[in-house]
């Protein structure tokens, strides 16, 4: 059984203010608990490697629940996520069955144009794996080509972090684009359900999440497709 290959930014705060950013924590752990429960190995990655910050906006209780603190505090999650994630260069594409792109605002920065990366989710996708995300971790994919050089997410159905929720966020003015607006500019088929509420969708190889509520959903929708 193939292993999973999970996403995370290493940036801390917005660049053009103080506030801090990060990983959004239930986007990592919801779906880590899913997939491991299914018998899946996770392997973590980020664009620098190693430490992988947290939005402590997310560590509210509305935002994580139990088993997203047993997970975060578990010494596995600690070491292998959190602080020794693998760097790129580490990563071989053909173990993993899918890569998944975490969210938080942070990955806005630090996503769309890593190179190595692309070559890792490109390389997945053409060896039959799946390409997925949840909420901003659809940044993870503006990128991406086909082996034609056309944009991966041309012309397909999928979703992410939507610009009305951006705006309800409050952080629409410390992003440098919004999630929506740049799918669409590729040529995404960009669908959407009420903000903040778990949505996911598949496109063949593609599987994405609106927002943070839709990690679980987007695992489902993986493991079925791994069974």
């Amino acid at each position: 059984m193939k292993k999973i290959l999970i996403v995370l930014t290493n940036v801390n705060k917005f660049p053009t203010t103080h506030e801090a950013t990060g990983l959004w924590l239930a986007e990592a752990t919801e779906f880590v608990s899913e997939v491991q429960k299914a018998g899946y190995q996770v392997d973590y990655v980020s664009p620098l490697g190693g430490y992988v910050p947290i939005d402590p906006r997310s560590l509210k209780a509305f935002y994580a629940d139990n088993e997203a603190f047993e997970i975060y505090s578990s010494a596995d999650f600690q070491r292998r996520a959190l602080s020794h994630s693998l760097h790129p260069e580490q990563v071989k594409p053909e173990e993993y069955a899918a890569i998944y792109y975490t969210g938080g605002h942070g990955v806005i920065f630090d996503f769309p144009d890593n190179q190595e990366l692309q070559d890792i989710a490109e390389k997945i996708y053409q060896g039959g794996g799946y390409v997925t995300s949840v909420c901003h971790g659809v940044c993870g994919l503006l990128n991406l080509k086909t082996s034609d050089a056309e944009f991966l997410i041309a012309h397909r159905t999928l979703t992410g972090f939507t610009q009305l929720e951006e705006i309800l966020s409050g952080k629409n003015r410390h992003v440098p684009f919004g999630t929506e607006r740049e799918s669409k500019k590729r040529g995404a088929h960009f669908v959407k359900k009420r903000p903040f509420a778990s949505f996911a969708v598949q496109d063949g190889q593609l599987i994405t999440g609106q927002n943070p509520m839709s990690g679980r959903a987007v695992a489902k929708l993986l493991l079925k497709n791994l069974e």
